[in-house]
């Protein structure tokens, strides 16, 4: 009787997506012009995963491109139609030589002028971790711990060693290109709006719940259009925790010190920073809504350390191919936004094209 009863509402489903247009993703790989997509729950498990890995890998076994398959010609145009409207740009980057000491022990920015013929002729060289400022972390740059593995199958003698090679690499994001709608989510005016402490050098954690609250305040809808929200396939996620703003702030000696604070992995973990909350309500809105990208403006985008089992960024990075963003510059993106009462916008980045690579600076661009 269960079994009719679900062939049943299979067939009503069926009936239902073909008066409403709707092109359904049912099979691996998911064809991304696709207009809806399974819930987390129910994304079947891509038949070239290990055994026990809850993957997300659904758009081919030689992908290396992850949710950034979802801007489709279609709709960065669509993106480009709807959002430019003046033509206004935001910067979304800090200087390449902020933070001056990095988070997590990275190498601070380094910048040499050459002189070749003095009054006439100069070229410059750059020293630069790619995770020092405003950056995107590639799929190499973070595994599913327990197995470990990354993004589709890449292990780490793919990125170093004898037998490295080319998946996963970055340079395959600048290939593709990465221009589509932004969504803005100002958690941190919101908070102090509300009377809300959010400190950005502690773990301080910002629920689904909250977001939502933070959104409706906007005056959008953070759920996906599935669902009757605002959010479409193949947006980018931005979240302003406030980090930017508190880092300028500080004098400049204090911020240094916090950024050498011990580092390990782990609950003792010394580097602490706001960001999103590790919660299955999150995990959900995070993957459900089919984010081409998220990012924010701390430098770990969610709540650092994580007081779970897991990270986010295993999620998104590992089993979700989904490009994450950290230490964008949002400050004056939010300023925008709230000056012409629009949380959307156009947005731009240009991954550096370096084979093998592992992250990039973003390179981003909103565009009103």
């Amino acid at each position: 009787m269960a079994d009719s009863k679900s062939i049943a509402q299979g067939r009503l489903g069926q009936v239902k997506d073909f008066l409403t247009m709707q092109k359904p993703a049912t099979t691996i790989p998911f064809d991304p012009s696709s207009t809806k997509f399974p819930q987390r729950k129910d994304v079947p498990q891509a038949p070239y995963a290990p055994p026990g890995v809850p993957t997300a890998w659904v758009w081919g076994e030689t992908d290396f491109l992850g949710r950034l398959n979802l801007l489709t010609p279609t709709r960065v145009k669509a993106a480009a139609t709807s959002e430019i409207k003046t033509g206004e740009m935001v910067s979304l980057n800090l200087p390449l030589n902020h933070p001056e000491i990095p988070a997590f022990a990275r190498e601070s920015f380094k910048h040499e002028i050459k002189t070749l013929a003095e009054n006439i002729a100069y070229d410059e060289k750059y020293e630069l971790n790619t995770q020092s400022g405003t950056q995107w972390d590639g799929f190499r740059h973070f595994a599913w711990i327990p197995t470990p593995i990354f993004y589709n199958n890449t292990h780490g003698e793919d990125i170093i060693g004898p037998k490295a090679n080319h998946k996963c690499s970055i340079h395959h994001w600048s290939n593709h290109g990465i221009a589509g709608r932004g969504v803005l989510l100002d958690y941190r005016s919101y908070a102090e709006k509300k009377g809300v402490a959010l400190n950005s050098y502690e773990a301080d954690r910002i629920s689904y719940a909250e977001l939502e609250a933070c959104g409706r305040d906007q005056g959008v809808d953070i759920r996906p259009q599935a669902q009757g929200g605002d959010i479409q396939i193949g947006d980018m996620l931005f979240i302003r925790s406030g980090f930017i703003k508190t880092y300028y702030s500080k004098p400049v000696e204090e911020r240094n010190q916090l950024a050498l604070r011990h580092h390990e992995l782990g609950q003792n973990d010394g580097q602490r920073y706001a960001g999103v909350k590790q919660e299955d309500a999150m995990l959900d809105w995070l993957h459900d809504c089919y984010f081409a990208a998220v990012a924010g403006d701390s430098p770990t985008f969610e709540a650092w350390p994580t007081n779970q089992e897991y990270y986010i960024h295993e999620y998104l990075l590992a089993m979700w191919g989904c490009p994450l963003g950290e230490m964008v510059d949002l400050e004056k993106l939010a300023q925008t936004c709230r000056e012409k009462n629009r949380w959307t916008f156009f947005v731009t980045s240009a991954p550096a094209n370096v084979p093998g690579g592992i992250a990039s600076h973003v390179n981003g661009t909103a565009i009103f």
